[in-house]
C-alpha cells in the first residue's frame, strides 16, 4: 500500500484527496494534515466581516465527511517538511512518512514585512481567513458606533486583489443601507500599475469597469502604491511613477482599515534547497511536480508562479479557484501514473474564474488562461454575480461534505455561466 499526504484542507487539499481517493479506492492510503478540523470557505470571508454572514455558515467540520470516504484527518501544524527523509514532521513532534506528498497549504501572511500592519498587534484588519474576519466583524461593529474615514486595498508584493476590491464595494453597500456612507470617505490603495490590474495586466475591461465602480461608489483611490509603515489610525503610502521612482507619500487616515498583505510560503518549507524558492513557495514543474524531489506534488496559492509582467511596485500572480482545481485534477492523474508506472504527462489548464460580489451588484471574469496571451476573455456585470456567488457558496459547501471529485468550476460554473462551449474552445 502507498501512501500520500496532503498538507492543508482548502480547496486545493480537499480537491485533491478526494480526487485521489476516488481514482486510487482502498488500496491506497490517503491522509490530510491540517491545523483545524474544518474546511473554511474563504471567498465568504468579506461576508462575515460584515455579518452578512455568521462563521457556522461558511466551514465544515472535516472528520465525518473525510471518514466516509475512507480518508485519514490529522489535526495538527506542520514544523518540518524533509524531503530527503520522505516525512512531515508536526508541531508536537509526531511523524508522518509518506510515498507521495502535496503541498497545498495556502501561504503565510506576511504582514510583519510592513511596520504596524496586520491585526493584533498591528493596527489593519484582514478577510484572509476565517479566525480574522472574525476579528474584522468585531472591529467593524465598533467603528459604526463611530463612523469616520476608511482605507481598503492591498499592500505591496500582494496576490489576491478581488478580496480587496468586493471588501470595499461591500463595505459601501453595508454603510449606505445603514444610512451611514456619507459620514466614511473612503481610499483604495493598491500596488497595482492601474486599477483593474488584478496581478494579471488586466482580464478585459476590467480597468475601466472596476474603475467606474469605484467613482460610482465615490471612493478614491491610490496605485502604484508601496504601504510605509501604520500607525494608529492613520496609513502612510508612497506612491511610485512608472519606473519605479517615489513621487509623493500620502497620509491617509482611518477608523477602520484593511487591506491584504503579501503571501510568502510557510515556515515548515522555508530554505528548503531545491523545494522552494527564496519566498519559501513550492518550485513545480509543468506536471505540478517539484524538479528535485518528484514525489512532492505543488497545488494552489503554496506554488511559485512568476508574475506575467514586471510592475513599478510589486504585485503577485492569483491563484483563483478554477486554477487551483486544475492543478489538483493534474496531480491526481499524475500520482495515478506515477504509481502504475506509468509516464506524468498531465498539465493544469491555469485558466481562472472570478465572481466578485460588490454588495448590491458584481463582476464576473474569466480568463482561459489566466495569464495573457489568452483564448477567451469575458467580462460580465450585474445583480446576477452577487446571486451566483451566494449560490457557489451553497454548492461548494455541499461538495465539501459529500465528497464530490466532480471538477466543480468546469463542469457547474462555466455552464452556468453560460460559457462553457467557449472555454473548450467550439
Amino acid at each position: 500500500m502507498s501512501k500520500t499526504l496532503v498538507l492543508g484542507a482548502g480547496l486545493g487539499g480537499l480537491s485533491t484527496a478526494y480526487g485521489l481517493k476516488s481514482a486510487l479506492g482502498k488500496g491506497h492510503d490517503v491522509t490530510v494534515i491540517n491545523p483545524t478540523d474544518s474546511f473554511q470557505f474563504t471567498p465568504s470571508n468579506p461576508w462575515v466581516a460584515v455579518g452578512w454572514r455568521k462563521p457556522q455558515q461558511v466551514q465544515v467540520h472535516l472528520a465525518k465527511p473525510l471518514g466516509r470516504k475512507g480518508i485519514d484527518l490529522v489535526v495538527g501544524e506542520a514544523r518540518a517538511v524533509q524531503p530527503a527523509a520522505q516525512k512531515v514532521v508536526l508541531a508536537d513532534g509526531r511523524e508522518i512518512a509518506y510515498d507521495q506528498l502535496v503541498i497545498a497549504t495556502g501561504p503565510e501572511l506576511a504582514f510583519s514585512e510592513i511596520p504596524g500592519f496586520g491585526p493584533e498587534p498591528g493596527y489593519t484588519q484582514s478577510v484572509c481567513t476565517l479566525p480574522h474576519a472574525e476579528a474584522a466583524y468585531t472591529a467593524y461593529q465598533a467603528f459604526l458606533k463611530n463612523p469616520g474615514p476608511i482605507v481598503v486595498g492591498a499592500a505591496q508584493g500582494a496576490s489576491c486583489f478581488g478580496p480587496a476590491y468586493e471588501f470595499a464595494m461591500i463595505l459601501d453597500s453595508d454603510l449606505r443601507r445603514r444610512k451611514l456612507r456619507h459620514r466614511v470617505p473612503m481610499t483604495f490603495v493598491t500596488p497595482e500599475p492601474y486599477i483593474g490590474h488584478l496581478g494579471l495586466g488586466g482580464v478585459g475591461d476590467s480597468k475601466g469597469l472596476l474603475e467606474s465602480a469605484l467613482r460610482e461608489r465615490h471612493i478614491r483611490w491610490i496605485t502604484n502604491a508601496k504601504v510605509k509603515e501604520v500607525t494608529a489610525g492613520q496609513l502612510t503610502a508612497i506612491e511610485h511613477d512608472a519606473t519605479g521612482q517615489p513621487i509623493a507619500e500620502h497620509p491617509v487616515n482611518f477608523g477602520f482599515a484593511m487591506l491584504i498583505p503579501a503571501f510568502r510560503g510557510i515556515d515548515a518549507v522555508m530554505g528548503v534547497e531545491g523545494l522552494v524558492n527564496p519566498r519559501g513557495f513550492i518550485l513545480i514543474d509543468s506536471n505540478q511536480r517539484n524538479p528535485r524531489y518528484p514525489e512532492i506534488y505543488g497545488v494552489g496559492v503554496a506554488v511559485a508562479i512568476a508574475p506575467p509582467e514586471p510592475t513599478p511596485v510589486p504585485t503577485g500572480v492569483p491563484k483563483t479557484g478554477y486554477m487551483i482545481e486544475s492543478m489538483s485534477s493534474a496531480v491526481v492523474s499524475n500520482v495515478v501514473s506515477s504509481l502504475s508506472g506509468q509516464p506524468v504527462t498531465a498539465q493544469a489548464t491555469w485558466n481562472a474564474i472570478c465572481l466578485a460580489d460588490f454588495g448590491d451588484t458584481g463582476m464576473a471574469f474569466v480568463a482561459l488562461p489566466q495569464i495573457p496571451p489568452r483564448n477567451v476573455t469575458w467580462t460580465k456585470e450585474g445583480y446576477w454575480v452577487h446571486l451566483a456567488k451566494a449560490a457557489f457558496e451553497k454548492y461548494y459547501l455541499r461538495r465539501v461534505r459529500t465528497g464530490n471529485a466532480d471538477p466543480f468550476y468546469e463542469k457547474h460554473v462555466l455552464g452556468a455561466l453560460g460559457i462553457h462551449r467557449l472555454a473548450n474552445g467550439s
